[in-house]
């Protein structure tokens, strides 16, 4: 797999694959939470910023994305593969890049999920990440990893 920035003729191939992966998780477009996939230029490709796509096979099979908070504090977010690359360490590699880029340039990278994402959740405490706080209501999970 080969990782490397979207560019902006890739915009509507990343969100059509962001949206099959949040169906198939049972999600559906909420435009209060996924606005920003509908202008990754101005919420992602800005200073402090940075959007990435996987390529293999010839085609976009997964993204992940990191967003400025302030000065010290990142968040990542948008990590996807599409289904049928799975378990390849695609997935890895995309996280691993991210947070290289959260590592070069910020002291705390914080990341939100969903409870439901089980598989992504362990990938974060294995690298490190910590669970502050679990939000039942809304069956989010907010994470926290400090660079030092």
């Amino acid at each position: 797999m080969i990782i490397q920035e979207c560019k902006k003729h890739q915009y509507t191939q990343v969100k059509n694959l962001v949206l099959e992966i949040l169906n198939e998780h049972g999600f559906e477009y909420d435009p209060k939470k996924d606005y920003d996939l509908d202008d990754i230029d101005k919420y992602y490709l800005t200073d402090g910023y940075v959007f990435y796509i996987g390529i293999a096979d010839g085609q976009i099979v997964g993204t992940g994305a990191l967003k400025r908070i302030d000065n010290n504090i990142c968040e990542i977010k948008r990590m996807y593969v599409k289904k049928n690359f799975r378990n390849r360490g695609y997935g890895l590699k995309l996280f691993n890049a991210t947070l290289e880029f959260a590592q070069k340039h910020y002291k705390t990278a914080t990341i939100k999920t969903n409870v439901k994402l089980k598989r992504a959740i362990n990938l974060y405490l294995k690298n490190g990440f910590l669970i502050t706080d679990l939000d039942t209501k809304n069956n989010i999970v907010h994470m926290v990893k400090h660079f030092y």
